[in-house]
């Protein structure tokens, strides 16, 4: 009897030692599936936490590009791009527990959008700009050529006023110097000798002329002996860098139309040899002419 006691006893506790068995077995692969489902979580929490950072960097990468064409949205595009890099700084010293990881997924959904945006306007401010640069060379085409044209229209002018100018400049002719001898009586004997002449008789003609300024015009008439003097007057007058030592001048009322000119020049101890007869108009030569007394 004591003996069936005893059995009992120790099955009993057999028993109990083998619920006891099942369930620490239990416990530990409860604890153990705990470990691993833990571990599975840190792992994929810590690959997406990577994936979101890269995709950060990309997005920072995007913004880098976009400012470094430097549009007009340049100071918008570095504000986004600066709250990306936070957001990337942020991220890299956070836990790395699901919560805060979807927190952070968001605010990058978020400023991929914007980015989206703003790389649109970008896109269309580009396009603008590409069309503003197309019409901004036609006109400078069209600019360049109007240049060249005006270029060309003032050099015509410049060649037809030139043109002009000489047109209108008024020519002298027949140029002629006689001698004389001068009587008492006021009669005038034409000679060649220089020792009976004491008067000279110059006379030119100035030509027709419809485009030229009419007016008042005035010679300046200048005669050199054999011995390089100048007679008459000696006045001594400047143009410009110009001066001119003459005789006498002559006045003429020019009214387009052919015009003689007349003058006498009166001395005294006329030298013999070569004479020479210069006619200017202001500091221009216009005429000359030489003549002889023996």
């Amino acid at each position: 009897m004591e003996n069936k006691n005893g059995n009992s006893s120790l099955k009993a506790i057999i028993a109990v030692l083998a619920l006891l068995l099942v369930g620490s077995l239990i416990y530990i692969f409860k604890l153990t599936s705990d470990a691993k489902t833990l571990q599975t979580t840190i792992v994929t929490t810590n690959s997406e936490k990577d994936g979101v950072l890269k995709d950060l960097s990309d997005l920072k990468a995007t913004y880098d590009a976009a400012i470094a064409k430097n549009t007009s949205m340049s100071d918008e595009l570095i504000a986004e791009r600066d709250k990306v890099v936070k957001l990337i700084t942020e991220l890299k010293s956070a836990k790395g527990d699901i919560a805060s990881l979807s927190k952070y997924k968001t605010q990058f959904k978020a400023l991929e959008e914007k980015m989206k945006a703003l790389m649109q306007e970008v896109a269309v401010l580009k396009k603008d700009n590409q069309v503003l640069t197309t019409n901004l060379d036609s006109t400078k085409v069209v600019l360049e050529d109007s240049k060249k044209y005006n270029q060309v229209l003032v050099g015509q002018n410049e060649d037809l006023a030139k043109t002009v100018e000489k047109g209108s400049a008024l020519t002298i002719t027949n140029l002629k110097t006689a001698s004389y001898k001068v009587r008492s009586s006021g009669k005038q004997i034409e000679t060649d000798k220089a020792s009976r002449t004491d008067m000279l008789k110059i006379s030119f003609t100035i030509a027709e002329n419809k485009i030229a300024k009419s007016g008042d015009k005035t010679y300046y008439v200048q005669v050199i002996d054999a011995k390089n003097n100048v007679l008459g007057y000696k006045t001594t007058i400047s143009f410009g860098d110009t001066s001119l030592t003459y005789s006498f001048t002559t006045t003429v009322k020019y009214e387009n139309k052919t015009v003689d000119v007349s003058e006498q020049l009166p001395g005294k101890d006329f030298a013999k040899g070569t004479y020479f007869v210069n006619v200017f108009d202001k500091g221009e030569l216009v005429s000359k002419s030489s003549f002889s007394l023996r």
